[in-house]
Parts: C-alpha cells; sequence; structure tokens
C-alpha cells in the first residue's frame, strides 16, 4: 500500500478541526492533500521505507493518535494510488482500515462488482448513459471495448474510465492547504422537506461566508454547494452505509466576490437546479473555493444604484459585527 484516504469524524459545523489533523498527518509524511469538509489524502511512500512499517499499520498509528489527541476517529482506505483508496473508503468503517489488494488480479477482484458510481469523478449523467448499455459495474466496464465506452462518452472520458475500471489509477496526491477554501454547514435538527427552509439555510451559509470572506480580506473564485440528504441505504456491495447520500455541485463565479448576494444568488441557483421534489434533507454546506487577496479582484461597475446600496449597507453591517458579535445584523428573513 501507498496511499491512505482519511475521512474523519468531525462533528458538523467543526470543520475548523481539520487543519490541526492535517498536521498529525503531516508528520508521517509531507505529501497530504486536503479533502475538506473532513477528508484528506497521504502518500506514504516515504513514510514506509522511514518508519519499516506498511502503509495498514501507520494508518492504525495515526488512528490511535487522532483519537489520543484530538478526540476524533477517522475511517481509512488504502490502495496502490489516490483513486483506488479514495474506493476502499466508502467500505471501510472506524476502527478498521480497508485495504486494495496491490497485486493486478486482486484489484481486478476488488473493483469488479461495484457500481460505476464508486469511482471518484463519475457523474450520475455517465452512470445513466452507461446503465441503459447494461454497464452498471466496473467489471462490465472493464471488459466493454475501449472503442464503445469512447463512442458513449465521449474519447478522454471514455479512456480515462476504461483505465479506471480495470485499476490503472495515475492520479498521484498533491500537496495543498486547507485555507484555500472556506465552508459554512447548516444542518436541520431532523429531516427537513420544506424548499423555504432550505433556502433559508442556504441564505445563512452565504452570509457568513461573505462575512468570513470581507474579514480576511478574500474573494472567492468558486462556489459549491453539497446537499446531505437523510436517507442511508444499502449499498449495492451489501454493507450498510453510515455516511448520508449527498449530491455536490459546484459553479464558477462571474467575477471573484466576497459580495453576499452574489454568493446567495449562486447558492440559490445551484438549489433549483437540483429540482429537489420532496427531498428529505439533512444538511446543506457551502463552500467558497480559489481564494484570492481582495485587492486583486476586479469589479465590473454596474452603475445599479440598488447594487451600490447593497455593497454599501453591507460595509455597515459588517462593522457592527465586528463591534457587536456576528449576530448583530442578518437579513430580515432569517431574523424570525
Amino acid at each position: 500500500m501507498t496511499v491512505l484516504c482519511v475521512r474523519f469524524q468531525l462533528p458538523p459545523a467543526h470543520e475548523a478541526g481539520l487543519p490541526g489533523l492535517l498536521g498529525l498527518l503531516e508528520e508521517f509524511t509531507p505529501v497530504v492533500q486536503a479533502l475538506p469538509p473532513d477528508g484528506a489524502l497521504a502518500d506514504l511512500r516515504g513514510a514506509e521505507r522511514y518508519f519499516g512499517r506498511s502503509a495498514v499499520e501507520l494508518a492504525s498509528v495515526i488512528r490511535v493518535r487522532a483519537l489520543a489527541l484530538h478526540g476524533v476517529d477517522c475511517v481509512i482506505g488504502a490502495g496502490p494510488g489516490p483513486m483506488l483508496a479514495r474506493v476502499a473508503l466508502r467500505d471501510a468503517r472506524p476502527g478498521t482500515t480497508r485495504a486494495v489488494p496491490e497485486d493486478p488480479h486482486g484489484i481486478a477482484e476488488f473493483l469488479a462488482d461495484r457500481p460505476v458510481a464508486a469511482l471518484p469523478g463519475v457523474g450520475a449523467a455517465t452512470v445513466r448513459t452507461l446503465g441503459e448499455y447494461g454497464l452498471d459495474t466496473l467489471g462490465r466496464v472493464a471488459a466493454a471495448p475501449l472503442s464503445t465506452l469512447q463512442r458513449l462518452v465521449g474519447a478522454r472520458a471514455g479512456r480515462e474510465l476504461h483505465e479506471k475500471a480495470n485499476g490503472i489509477d495515475r492520479g498521484r496526491v498533491v500537496p495543498n492547504a486547507v485555507s484555500r477554501s472556506l465552508a459554512a454547514e447548516r444542518p436541520f435538527p431532523r429531516d427537513e422537506l420544506d424548499p423555504g427552509r432550505h433556502r433559508r439555510a442556504l441564505l445563512s451559509a452565504a452570509e457568513e461566508l461573505g462575512a468570513r470572506l470581507r474579514a480576511l480580506d478574500k474573494v472567492c473564485r468558486t462556489l459549491t454547494l453539497t446537499v446531505r440528504y437523510a436517507d442511508f441505504p444499502r449499498s449495492r456491495t451489501g454493507s450498510s452505509g453510515g455516511t448520508p447520500i449527498a449530491t455536490t455541485r459546484s459553479r464558477t463565479l462571474k467575477e471573484p466576490t466576497a459580495h453576499s448576494a452574489a454568493l446567495t444568488a449562486a447558492a440559490y441557483g445551484m438549489y433549483e437546479a437540483l429540482g429537489l421534489q420532496r427531498a428529505r434533507v439533512r444538511a446543506v454546506h457551502l463552500r467558497a473555493e480559489g481564494l484570492a487577496p481582495a485587492e486583486q479582484a476586479s469589479h465590473q461597475l454596474t452603475f445599479d444604484p440598488a447594487d451600490e446600496k447593497a455593497r454599501r449597507l453591507e460595509e455597515v453591517a459588517d462593522r457592527a459585527r465586528a463591534k457587536f458579535g456576528p449576530d448583530a445584523v442578518k437579513p430580515g428573513t432569517l431574523a424570525a
């Protein structure tokens, strides 16, 4: 094994604990890639040689240290590469490490009966397209001719899908910093059906992100929405899942911004595009990504008096929050 995919069991709205947990991983290897809000990839090639232990053995040490120093348990998948480690994580449970065999035959056996959706980066549209032709498992996709896959999903996507289904993992762990993004989560006290409450939660999260970005003199280029549902279905492999199903959508903003109104509009747009009908939602999660200094961002002048007024009011509200606390000023919709 070489790569670990770790998901820390952080409590809701405690993403601030992730940097410290990433520091724990960096005690074993400098090659750590954050997967916000609660995960990371760690390349242990050098660590295996240095410590004289396998990646699975090091995973046990990492779990014990996370519990002892941070009071946080974790689930861990291990594999020869990051893609296989992330697939293994789907089967992992607290207290154990799910490892992918290293030999080609073992990898093929591990992947064969898994649904196509188990591959990272494969979206619902691709899954539906392949399913219409009976290619609903990775074993069937691996056995399909490359030319068939390319006709169905495109030349490049078909080639990548064929390689991944056959266990060819060309990915690598890219060290990054969790500080390049900010997140706000709004869990519901019970499974929520009301779209109005969903939108209020999105408004609250967007307002928080905007205020935090402005306090840091940052702007964001991309906004990502994750909607976590209440269902706990049994997976196709027969093991019961312990994590709610979630849908994630990202949108690149027209211009980098920290303006709460722009963030709210983008969040509403992604939510409406999901077309949820009586979905029981457990939480909504917004992430501002691609952070950059505000002074380096350009702003297209609109000569819209309403927009200028909103930005001036935003500045006043920020000063009030800095003096009296984050809840001193909020939209009327959230005051009820």
